[in-house]
């Protein structure tokens, strides 16, 4: 063992003693600061449902997309995403955690300013592509940031509200969308960026980083700023600067281990169907023949946030694999019932008249049962991703690299989330009429399956655990 792998394997911030928690609850604030960034990049995944079905509708002279434009508007975001995801696991360790969410406010008010100025497809396509990049960036640093200033105590809660924020802004961008027009949804777009920049001005940097980088006196006000300690905080000397990431490094199960878990929960967070959902709702709900297809977007959104601020208040007691494994089960069946739901109705013409959303259940029994059982589904479907598959990959990412590596793993985990993103949205609708709309949701419910066995194969409990004690447990430690 190395005297690097040593410093790992202790906690780098701990209160005299280890025993008492810190009570500070500027911590809150910053975490706060730090989540606006998802908020801003839900804002923007959100954007495509209430803005796709305008474009489309709008009769010359005025911008309008056609079927092959709008399948790229949708996905095109995703294509920055990764991007960004490689760009912030970049900046991330060279420029910090505190001035990477800073300069990721940029490209979000740039895109949605050039989406608000477009006057031609392409300026519609740049504006996408370039809220894409903020997402990526914004998606890979607000966990690490939040990770690095939470004790352990708190540590789930404050990481869960990543998801939290990142379905707020989506549902927020539903909301929006009911009263205003394309160009002013993209102005409000602008407005959780540069709040998040006002803010995080004011927030320290991690203590984590500032050890890494030898500053040991900012640290310490960093963490009486944070953790509200009136007394000195100890933690070991951090030695010689960390030596970056190497491939020769991956031999090291330290290393290997998390890098495996965390593409895998990030893989199978996309292939569990749910940015198609997300992107497509409106469409989804329209072939499900509701006649209020943005009603029913709304729903799913408002469902989404609920049960990711219950997961969020329990991921400390309940743990992070239970939860995990719980939301596989319960989006299996839901994925399968949906499945079902396409089946049953594939062809029939009873089921062809639309069906008002809210309608008492009692009008017409056959029809609308079948499309109550759609509308279930998917509730149940949003309601079990919501819990587990949601906020947990992105955690568990901020949670289980060593600090050497932890810019160039959480950007490939960033990278994988976000292509897997592109590749989910962009050919979903191909999936559908290749297998049917009923065998693209049972190839998800498969994907659902495997998820879970692998949760509990492979994935480690990290809660009340020091993010130096999670690194000890994949070096044998």
């Amino acid at each position: 063992m190395t005297p690097g792998d040593q410093e790992e394997t202790q906690p780098l911030l701990r209160p005299p003693g280890g025993s008492s928690a810190p009570r500070g609850r500027r911590v809150f604030l910053a975490a706060f600061a730090a989540a606006l960034g998802p908020l801003s990049f839900g804002f923007a995944l959100g954007y495509s449902s209430p803005a796709i079905p305008s474009l489309r509708r709008a009769a010359p002279p005025a911008l309008r997309l056609d079927d092959a434009a709008a399948s790229w508007f949708g996905a095109i975001v995703t294509l920055g995403a990764a991007a960004g995801g490689v760009l912030g696991g970049w900046l991330v360790d060279r420029a910090g955690r505190k001035l990477s969410l800073l300069l990721c406010a940029v490209p979000f008010v740039a895109g949605f300013t050039v989406i608000t100025a477009a006057q031609n497809v392409w300026m519609l396509l740049g504006g996408r592509l370039l809220t894409g990049l903020a997402c990526g960036i914004a998606s890979l640093v607000a966990p690490v940031y939040i990770s690095e200033i939470a004790y352990p105590e708190v540590r789930g809660l404050l990481g869960s509200c990543v998801q939290l924020m990142v379905v707020i802004g989506i549902l927020l961008a539903y909301l929006a969308g009911w009263v205003l027009k394309w160009r002013w949804l993209a102005v409000l777009g602008c407005a959780p960026p540069s709040f998040m920049l006002l803010l995080m001005c004011c927030m320290p940097e991690t203590p984590r980083y500032l050890l890494t980088q030898h500053k040991r006196q900012e640290a310490v006000a960093a963490m009486q700023f944070l953790w509200g300690s009136e007394q000195g905080w100890e933690e070991p000397p951090v030695g010689a600067e960390h030596e970056g990431f190497h491939l020769a490094q991956l031999r090291r199960p330290g290393v290997y281990k998390p890098f495996i878990i965390g593409i895998s929960l990030m893989a199978f967070q996309q292939l569990s169907g749910i940015n198609a959902v997300m992107f497509y709702a409106e469409t989804i709900f329209e072939e499900a023949k509701f006649k209020d297809s943005s009603l029913a977007s709304v729903i799913v959104g408002i469902i989404q946030v609920l049960f990711t601020a219950i997961a969020a208040l329990v991921m400390d007691r309940a743990g992070r694999r239970l939860l995990l494994a719980l939301s596989g089960v319960v989006m299996v069946f839901s994925t399968s019932a949906f499945g079902a739901y396409f089946k049953l109705t594939q062809g029939g013409p009873s089921n062809s008249s639309h069906v008002d959303l809210l309608a008492p259940v009692s009008m017409e029994p056959a029809g609308v049962g079948l499309a109550w059982l759609a509308v279930g589904s998917m509730c149940l479907f949003i309601a079990g991703f919501a819990m587990g598959w949601g906020p947990i990959p992105w955690l568990l990412m901020s949670e289980i690299f060593p600090l050497h590596v932890k810019g160039v793993a959480t950007g490939v985990c960033v990278l994988t989330n976000w292509f897997m993103a592109f590749l989910v949205t962009k050919e979903f609708s191909s999936l559908m009429e290749v297998l049917r709309p009923y065998g693209a949701f049972w190839l998800a419910a498969a994907f659902c399956i495997f998820s879970v066995l692998f949760t509990l194969a492979c994935v480690p409990e990290t809660k009340g655990k020091t993010l130096e004690q999670i690194t000890a447990h994949f070096e044998g430690r």
